[in-house]
């Protein structure tokens, strides 16, 4: 798979990236910081229980974090770093949009969607309007042959 390496340098993203870059800085794999997910979105311990379909007392961000917790905060991080990917990193601005209301979202933040438990249906969006970009701006593109 070819992977776009600096959309900031060309531009151009690919959605179908195996992982994008951590722009967060919330770590990967066993670096992987749950904590700096959590706080970056200013979720309390039952947001994280909900999300996770875990209960609150379970929820904690040591070496014994439910798996269901880890699994699910990994996926939001992703979904932060794509979203910080079209901002060109800048976190203040990806930041401002995840609590920003969106009349798109039904004038719900995308924070708030993720709090809510509609994580799934935020990333779909995140997805379609990523696509949906990529497609315009490649629609004046020449093709050559």
């Amino acid at each position: 798979m070819l992977i776009n390496a600096s959309p900031a340098r060309t531009g151009r993203f690919d959605l179908f990236d195996s992982v994008p870059d951590d722009y967060m800085q919330f770590g990967r794999g066993a670096g992987f910081n749950a904590k700096a997910v959590q706080s970056f979105l200013n979720l309390k311990k039952e947001d994280v229980s909900r999300i996770a379909s875990v209960s609150p007392k379970s929820v904690r961000f040591d070496d014994a974090m439910p798996e269901p917790v880890r699994e699910r905060l990994e996926e939001i991080a992703q979904t932060i770093n794509l979203v910080a990917r079209v901002f060109d990193g800048d976190a203040g601005k990806t930041v401002a949009w995840f609590k920003a209301r969106n009349p798109l979202l039904g004038d719900v933040s995308p924070r708030d969607m993720i709090r809510l438990g509609r994580y799934e249906r935020l990333r779909k969006f995140i997805l379609n309007a990523m696509l949906e970009s990529r497609s315009v701006s490649e629609v004046g593109t020449p093709v050559s042959n």
